[in-house]
């Protein structure tokens, strides 16, 4: 859920008045903090474009999956043979929540939205640095990008697809 969460999110960001470029690619690190202080860190690689195209792919601890085309979203779990397919429409809407964004101070944005707090911050350039939250469990939501490359044009339809074996298991939730 938090991948869906934070697609939502990151997807929406196209539609306030943070400007996302027609692409971009970077690194990530995703630590979640639980009521506990207990931190789980995930890392990987992102990459977006036309406007709701994303493949994340985990890289650290596991190995997994999470692409959508806008519509649904798949989580590919390799460690488990698993894939789970959701539609976006049981979601947020976050298009919301970002309308209702506001700037808080040098490159941070806060959005208040169905009792939830989300932080969104630029680097110097104005460029997606993070974006945290907290989730439906009250565990803290962090996710960092570093090397991020924005671009022109399209990133080719097959590199952001989530490819998988037919073997393995397709959940649709």
């Amino acid at each position: 859920m938090h991948q869906l969460r934070l697609f939502l999110l990151v997807s929406s960001l196209a539609f306030s008045n943070i400007d996302l470029p027609d692409n971009f690619k970077a690194d990530f690190t995703q630590m979640i903090t639980n009521t506990k202080n207990k931190v789980i860190h995930y890392s990987g690689e992102v990459r977006f474009t036309e406007g709701k195209l994303f493949k994340w792919s985990y890289k650290v601890p596991t190995q997994k999956e999470v692409c959508t085309d806008g519509m649904e979203l798949l989580v590919v779990d390799h460690d488990l043979e698993q894939v789970s397919a959701y539609y976006i429409a049981k979601g947020l809407d976050v298009s919301k929540i970002l309308k209702k964004a506001k700037h808080h101070s040098e490159n941070i944005y806060v959005a208040n939205f169905d009792s939830k707090k989300y932080t969104i911050q630029l680097d110097k350039q104005q460029r997606l640095q993070s974006i945290a939250y907290f989730d439906d469990l009250d565990n803290k939501v962090q996710i960092v990008f570093k090397h991020i490359k924005y671009g022109k044009g399209n990133f080719s339809k097959a590199s952001m697809q989530c490819d998988y074996p037919a073997s393995y298991d397709v959940i649709r939730g």
